[in-house]
């Protein structure tokens, strides 16, 4: 009897290796965030109206801004901005519908595994993050930015984990409530965040006690640790402890919750 050497013949069955189902996955949810007109408002032009108006405006109070210019104060929270409103808000509604209309209980009957899904949607929330970081990174240099070149490593490091955090929060969100409830929560979160959460409001300039709750916060470390890393020039390991924390919690409960129906 005549035997053909394995890969003779085309398809082979079986499942696709799990890097490659991640790098599929990835590349899917980053094009329809990046096609989505609501996704690139949320998390493109609100941070940059941001990043404009509270860099050309006297708006922030200036106890709080001390020796630094207002561009270079803005521009590490404006980025923390967009990492909460992509990797964060974004996820979680897009998640929330994808359930609604049956996306993932269509997906569940592929070979991906429920972890896969959450760790492409992260994936593709890094890609945005990349981009919008460029992006607000440009706009801030025209506007006068000058960022400390001994933290762009430290900040970069940050962004990661925050994005992984702030995605790990947008999957358990989006994967645990219905599509409504997920709108408005989301909404409504990141409003509270951006206000109260240590991003407009340094931490430092709270009360004792409520300020150390803030700065515990994954808006708050990763606001205070861009600053520290793009104002300062310094690491900031409290910071990026209380994301590590955040993402691993917030990823392990959603790898556990997140349904597809």
């Amino acid at each position: 009897m005549t035997t053909f050497p394995a890969g003779t013949f085309t398809p082979a069955p079986g499942r696709g290796s799990l890097g490659r189902m991640l790098r599929t996955h990835a590349r899917v949810e980053a094009s329809l965030t990046l096609r989505h007109g609501e996704q690139i408002l949320l998390t493109l032009l609100i941070p940059l109206a941001l990043l404009i108006g509270l860099s050309l405006l006297n708006i922030l109070p200036a106890a709080q801004l001390g020796s630094t210019s207002k561009v270079d104060w803005m521009t590490p929270r404006v980025l923390a901005v967009a990492v909460m409103s992509s990797a964060f808000t974004g996820q979680a509604i897009a998640l929330g519908f994808d359930r609604r209309y049956g996306v993932l209980k269509r997906l569940s009957a592929t070979a991906l595994p429920r972890w896969l899904l959450v760790a492409g949607r992260v994936a593709a929330a890094l890609v945005v993050v990349a981009l919008q970081s460029v992006i607000i990174g440009a706009v801030a240099l025209l506007l006068g930015w000058s960022p400390s070149a001994a933290g762009l490593a430290s900040a970069v490091v940050l962004l990661v984990v925050g994005t992984l955090a702030f995605g790990a929060l947008g999957v358990l969100l989006g994967g645990a409530l219905r599509a409504e409830a997920v709108l408005a929560l989301a909404n409504v979160v990141w409003f509270v965040l951006l206000l109260a959460g240590g991003i407009l409001l340094a931490p430092s300039t709270m009360p004792a006690g409520i300020g150390t709750v803030v700065s515990l916060l994954p808006s708050g470390a990763l606001a205070e640790g861009l600053r520290a890393a793009l104002v300062d020039g310094t690491f900031a390991w409290g910071p990026l402890g209380v994301l590590v924390v955040w993402a691993v919690a917030a990823g392990a409960v959603a790898s556990r919750t997140t349904r597809l129906t």
